[in-house]
C-alpha cells in the first residue's frame, strides 16, 4: 500500500505535458499544474489563434496568462524527491534500467520503450507511441521490438536511413552514397538482399535441421546399440556360466566317481590282504604249538616214550603258501593319480588354446568405429540408412533426359532446350542431386549402357567446359566408382585405382559424412561385395551425382528402397 501511494503522488506532482515530475511549477488560473517551460511552450503554438487553453480541462483564456512560479509547489516536490519519491521511481518497473532501451521522448527519468520504430528511427514508451496507433500519418512506419541499433540504420556520411545494400562492398548504404561512391555497383534495396538472405537462412536452417534430426536419429541409435550391447552381454554371460557351471558338474561327477571307484578297490584289496593275513596268523600258531611238542620232546629222557610218540608228532602239514608270501613295490593307486594328472593336463592344454579363441572372440566385438556408429556389414543394416535422391535438372547436361521423378538421367543425341542456369554441366553428361548428404546414407544406382560414373561432390565443383575441374573423380572435391561390364575403377583427383571385385549393374554407396567413410558396393539379386572405401574428411555437405559416357539410350537411375 505505501508503494501505491508513493505511485499516486508521483502522479500527482507530474506535468501532463511531459510526464515527468515537475519542474519550475506554475498553476494556470483554471488550477491545473504544469513545468513552466512546456506550458509555455504549449501556449507559444497557440499565439496565432489569440486564444490559450489548458491542455487538460480546455478552457481558454484571454489575453495570456502572466505565469509565476509556485514556490510551495516548487518546495514540495523538492521534498519528495528527497524523501524517496526517487528512489520509489527508480524502483518502479516501468522505468528503464541501465539493461533496457529507454524511450528517446521522455524528458528527465526516462521510461522503458516497448517499441522502435525503423522509420522514425525513434524508441517510445507506451504512452508516447499512442500517436503511431492512432495517426493515420503513422501507418506505414514499422514498429519492431525495442532496439539499442538503431542508430547504425544512420548513413555515418551523409546523415541518411540507409535503405539500400551494395552487394559489390557488401554493405548497407543510402540512397546517396548509390549515387556517389557506390556508384556502378550492384546495389539493390535492403528489403530486396533480405529476401535474398532470407532465403539463404532457410536453407541453412534446413540443412541445420536436418543435421539435428540425423544426430537425433544416431542418438536413438546408439540408444538402441547400447541397450542391444547390454542384452548381448548379458546373454552371453549367462549362457558362458550355465557352460562352466555343467563343466564344473562334470568334473565334480568326475571326480567323485574315481572317488568311489577307488575306494572300492581299497576296500576289496584290503579284505583279501587281511583274509591272507589271518590264515598266515593260524598256521604261525599251529606251528608254535608243534614246535612246543617238539621241544618237550626232545628232553625226554625214556628212550621208549621218544620212540613211541615220535612218528606221530614229526610228520607237518604242508601249507598251501609254504612257498611264502609275493609282495609288489608299495605302488598301489599311484597309476590312478597318474592318469588323472594327465587328464589335468590335457584339460589345460584345451583349455588354453581354446581360451585364446574366447577372448578373441570378445576383443573383436566391434561396438563403434571412432566416435560414429560401425558401418553396417549386411545390405539390411545398410537399408536402414536408405534416403530418396532426386536429381537437380538445373545440373543436368543437356545431353540428358531427366524421368522417374527427376530419379532417372537418361542420354539422349539431341541437345534439349533447358533454361540456361549456372549451375549446369555444359560439356559433361553430368548431373548432381538436389538434396545435400551430411549425416549417414545409402543409396543405390541401377544402369545400363557402356557405363557410368558413380559419384559424390561437394556443391562447388566447376560445371563449364571439360577440364579435370568438372569431371567427377578427377579433382579433390569429388570422388567416383566407374563401372562398366568388365570391371569397376575408383578415381579421386585424377588418380585411378583398378577394383578387383565382381562387376555388376547396380551399385550401393554408403556415405558417413561426420565419420569421413565412404563406401561403394556391388549389389546383385544373391549378394552384395564392398569393392572400395575412403576413409578420409569432408568439409563440406555432398551431393550425390552420376557421369553417363554412353551413348543414346544409356541411362543411370536412383532407385527407390524404401
Amino acid at each position: 500500500m505505501a508503494q501505491k501511494g508513493v505511485r499516486l503522488d508521483r502522479e500527482t506532482f507530474s506535468c501532463s505535458i511531459c510526464l515527468d515530475l515537475l519542474k519550475d511549477p506554475v498553476a494556470t488560473p483554471c488550477g491545473h499544474s504544469y513545468c513552466m517551460n512546456c506550458i509555455k511552450a504549449h501556449w507559444d503554438e497557440e499565439d496565432g489563434k489569440k486564444l490559450h487553453s489548458c491542455p487538460q480541462c480546455r478552457q481558454t483564456f484571454t489575453p495570456r496568462p502572466v505565469l509565476l512560479k509556485n514556490t510551495m509547489l516548487a518546495v514540495l516536490v523538492d521534498e519528495l524527491k528527497k524523501t524517496g519519491l526517487q528512489a520509489a521511481a527508480a524502483a518502479d518497473p516501468c522505468f528503464a534500467g541501465p539493461e533496457d532501451v529507454a524511450c528517446d521522448v521522455c524528458t528527465g527519468r526516462r521510461r522503458k520503450a516497448t517499441k522502435s520504430c525503423l522509420v522514425c528511427l525513434v524508441s517510445f514508451c507506451e504512452q508516447h507511441l499512442q500517436p503511431h496507433y492512432q495517426s493515420p500519418a503513422y501507418e506505414k512506419h514499422k514498429l519492431v521490438d525495442p532496439s539499442k541499433k538503431l542508430q547504425q540504420n544512420i548513413c555515418s556520411r551523409h546523415d541518411e536511413v540507409m535503405k539500400m545494400f551494395c552487394r559489390t562492398d557488401q554493405q548497407c548504404i543510402c540512397y546517396l552514397c548509390s549515387v556517389d561512391e557506390h556508384k556502378g555497383h550492384d546495389t539493390v534495396s535492403a528489403g530486396a538482399e533480405r529476401t535474398e538472405r532470407q532465403r539463404e537462412l532457410e536453407g541453412s536452417r534446413l540443412n541445420i535441421q536436418q543435421r539435428i534430426q540425423d544426430r537425433e536419429k544416431d542418438v536413438m541409435l546408439l540408444h538402441q546399440e547400447v541397450e542391444a550391447v547390454n542384452l548381448s552381454a548379458d546373454e552371453a554371460v549367462k549362457h558362458s556360466e550355465k557352460i562352466f557351471t555343467e563343466l564344473i558338474r562334470l568334473l565334480e561327477n568326475r571326480s567323485s566317481d574315481v572317488k568311489q571307484q577307488v575306494r572300492s578297490r581299497q576296500k576289496r584289496e584290503v579284505s583279501r590282504v587281511k583274509e591272507l593275513q589271518e590264515k598266515l596268523e593260524q598256521e604261525i600258531a599251529e606251528l608254535k604249538r608243534n614246535d612246543a611238542e617238539l621241544k618237550l620232546l626232545s628232553h625226554t629222557e625214556d628212550h621208549n616214550q621218544f620212540l613211541h610218540t615220535y612218528p606221530a608228532l614229526a610228520p607237518l602239514s604242508e601249507s598251501a603258501d609254504s612257498t611264502g608270501v609275493d609282495v609288489r613295490p608299495l605302488r598301489c593307486f599311484e597309476d590312478v593319480t597318474a592318469a588323472v594328472s594327465e587328464v589335468r593336463d590335457k584339460l589345460q592344454d584345451v583349455l588354453t588354446d581354446e581360451w585364446t579363441n574366447v577372448s578373441l572372440a570378445v576383443t573383436e566385438v566391434d561396438i563403434l568405429l571412432s566416435h560414429s556408429q560401425a558401418e553396417p556389414k549386411t545390405r539390411a543394416g545398410l537399408l536402414r540408412y536408405s534416403c530418396e535422391i532426386t536429381l537437380d535438372p538445373n545440373t543436368a547436361n543437356t545431353n540428358l533426359i531427366l524421368s522417374e521423378g527427376n530419379r532417372k538421367a537418361t542420354v539422349v543425341s539431341k541437345q534439349q532446350s533447358y533454361p540456361s542456369h549456372t549451375d549446369r554441366f555444359t560439356n559433361l553428361w553430368q548431373v548432381l542431386s538436389r538434396e545435400s548428404l551430411t549425416g549417414r546414407s545409402y543409396w543405390e544406382v541401377e544402369w545400363r549402357g557402356r557405363g557410368v560414373h558413380v559419384a559424390v561432390s561437394y556443391k562447388n565443383i566447376s560445371r563449364t567446359g571439360s577440364s579435370k575441374e568438372c569431371k567427377f573423380g578427377s579433382n579433390d572435391i569429388s570422388w567416383s566408382l566407374d563401372c562398366n561390364k568388365n570391371s569397376f575403377t575408383f578415381w579421386f583427383n585424377k588418380i585411378k585405382a583398378p577394383i578387383s571385385g565382381p562387376p555388376s549393374s547396380r551399385v550401393g554407396v554408403y556415405l558417413d559424412h561426420s565419420a569421413g567413410i565412404l563406401s561403394f558396393y556391388s549389389v546383385s539379386e544373391s549378394m552384395m561385395t564392398l569393392v572400395h572405401r575412403v576413409q578420409t574428411t569432408f568439409t563440406q555437405p555432398l551431393h550425390a551425382g552420376v557421369w553417363i559416357y554412353g551413348c543414346d539410350g544409356d541411362s543411370a537411375e536412383f532407385c527407390q528402397l524404401k
